[in-house]
């Protein structure tokens, strides 16, 4: 075995035991080296179906040791089963455009909302662009995105991997820039990752009028009873989804935004309270920025055609 794959396999090993599932890439290149739907033999792992790059991630150490036994193969890891969303940072010059990095446009983002984003796992590109490492909150599922946060920034998550430190390109390699453990996304980015243009109001969800009063009473007790319950380490993110839910029916109409707010914080009293590094400060902001983004996407509730 030479230097390269016994490298190479050795990064696969490390990442395995991070619980990230990781497949093997092509050499010196990024495409799955496994095979597609199309050229599926309906043999071995796929005999029962074919079975994608996704399914066949493995954290299995005598997996790895055969699959890299010969062959020095990029290394994939699966965003999705790996509880990873990883931050695709791309450079300008990547594109071909003059236009800010990745860095930039993420960087400008954090400005506007006055928060920092705190240091993860970190990997620098052959590209000179980054990948940033968060988990993904309890309970949340996020998929790919491209270029929605801002411009040159994209997402892997559910259904998508990362090439993974330690690969190799023409180019270069890709190299652990931080190797601390990956922190849980903040609220603020999963809201914003959750977030979706507005559709056409019939295409929204809708209240029938007979349910209107009881729907909101549950739907408002049932988000502030989710908040109280909130564990430490998932304040944000659930103080987060829950604000969004009740936006929504504050841009229907079916509540007072402000009574929202004032139940919002005083059901998360107890995060400010708690031993974590939530702040009265910081639980107003995501309270407002949730009750804002779901504002803009209201639920409706159909008019009565019952005459007068």
């Amino acid at each position: 075995m030479d230097a390269t794959t016994t490298a190479l396999r050795e990064w696969a090993l490390y990442l395995a035991a991070m619980g990230w599932p990781v497949f093997p890439l092509r050499p010196g290149e990024r495409a799955p080296a496994l095979h597609g739907r199309r050229r599926c033999p309906g043999t071995g792992p796929c005999v029962e179906g074919h079975q994608g790059w996704e399914q066949r991630a493995t954290v299995d150490p005598d997996r790895i040791q055969q699959a890299w036994a010969h062959t020095p193969y990029n290394i994939g890891i699966a965003a999705g089963p790996s509880n990873l969303v990883v931050l695709d940072l791309d450079t300008a010059a990547k594109t071909g455009r003059d236009a800010p990095d990745g860095t930039d446009t993420l960087a400008a983002l954090c400005r506007a909302r006055g928060v920092e984003l705190p240091q993860t796992y970190t990997v620098t590109t052959p590209h000179g662009g980054t990948h940033r490492y968060f988990t993904a909150p309890p309970g949340v599922v996020l998929r790919n995105t491209s270029g929605s946060l801002a411009q040159h920034i994209d997402t892997r998550a559910h259904g998508g991997y990362v090439v993974a430190p330690g690969s190799l390109l023409p180019e270069g390699g890709y190299e652990l820039h931080d190797d601390r453990d990956p922190v849980e996304l903040p609220a603020w980015l999963v809201q914003a990752l959750l977030e979706k243009p507005a559709q056409a109001t019939s295409a929204r969800a809708e209240i029938p009028p007979e349910r209107r009063d009881s729907y909101t009473t549950a739907a408002l007790r049932n988000e502030l009873d989710r908040v109280q319950r909130a564990a430490r380490g998932q304040h944000n993110a659930i103080l987060s989804r829950a604000a969004y839910a009740l936006g929504q029916l504050v841009g229907a109409g079916l509540i007072d935004r402000d009574a929202a707010a004032r139940d919002l914080t005083e059901a998360a009293g107890h995060m400010a309270r708690s031993d974590c590094d939530c702040t009265t400060r910081e639980i107003t902001r995501v309270i407002h920025a949730g009750l804002d983004a779901g504002t803009h996407r209201p639920r409706t509730a159909r008019p009565s055609t019952e005459a007068a």
